[in-house]
């Protein structure tokens, strides 16, 4: 398999963390999304991914994968040990959920592109553009504060698809120095997971195009 991604994409490291737990490897080939106006959009990656975005996962038939959701999934399908889904419909119904708030709702609004948007077409100086970083994660993680068992990881006693999607968007809120003081079952179920090997290795500075 191929991972087609940037060190710094919180989607890619949500895949990252997966394969990890999973114990599968890939060949990680770096798409940077900033130099050159962003390697995403050459037509070599286009080719890869119309959507223009990372993650990408090639496998070995030729199929490409894209989503990081559906990426995830489909490994947790192919590969089911250890399960990153609970088998009762319910329950899988609301791991599905806390993971898409994360996702579908925080992470959309924060990502590369809008940011962009907002600096080149409405001149937002960097300030302007971290307070609309900082609303969206504040607003959602008071949501998800909520909706955590966290006991000790998101969902309870094992590592869930939550987990996967939740720990990158506390990197990245910690990179943008968003105050995390009123999330204590946030801040503890991200403890907890980075005492694992499979999120450690996945972090964005030990990855090979890490700046």
């Amino acid at each position: 398999m191929k991972l087609y991604g940037y060190f710094r994409s919180s989607a890619a490291y949500r895949v990252r963390i997966a394969l990890n737990l999973k114990g599968l490897s890939s060949e990680m080939i770096s798409i940077h999304l900033q130099k050159e106006g962003g390697l995403n959009r050459k037509p070599q990656y286009r080719a890869i991914n119309p959507q223009m975005r990372v993650p990408a996962l090639a496998l070995d038939s030729g199929e490409v994968l894209t989503q990081s959701l559906a990426i995830i999934e489909y490994l947790d399908e192919v590969h089911p040990q250890p399960p990153l889904l609970p088998d009762d419909p319910v329950e899988r119904a609301k791991v599905r959920a806390l993971a898409q708030l994360i996702a579908c709702d925080i992470h959309p609004l924060n990502n590369v592109a809008p940011l962009r948007f907002l600096k080149n077409e409405f001149g937002l100086d960097q300030g302007r553009i971290d307070a609309w970083y900082h609303h969206w994660i504040l607003e959602g993680f008071t949501a998800l504060e909520g909706m955590l068992r966290g006991t000790p990881y998101a969902f309870g006693d094992e590592v869930t698809l939550v987990d996967v999607c939740l720990v990158p968007q506390v990197y990245n809120a910690r990179r943008l120095r968003v105050p995390l003081q009123r999330f204590p079952k946030i801040v503890a179920v991200d403890a907890a997971c980075g005492k694992l090997a499979a999120f450690d290795k996945a972090r964005p500075e030990n990855q090979p195009d890490a700046e």
